[in-house]
């Protein structure tokens, strides 16, 4: 994961992203890469529960 942190309390899921990192651009080059999980992942201590995330911004030209 890139800059992505998850927390469960309860039934409550917390997820923080830094949105002043910068990751690069996108695979497709039309935006930049904020935060991600890469893919789908678990959700600690709830690994049946998935959670597939990216923030991205657009590019500036």
């Amino acid at each position: 994961m890139k800059n992505v942190e998850m927390q469960v309390e309860g039934n409550i899921l917390t997820i923080k992203v830094d949105i002043s990192k910068e990751f690069g651009p996108s695979s497709s080059g039309k935006t930049i890469i904020i935060a991600s999980t890469e893919g789908n992942v678990g959700v600690p201590g709830n690994e049946d529960v998935k959670i597939g995330l990216n923030v991205y911004k657009k590019k500036n030209k």
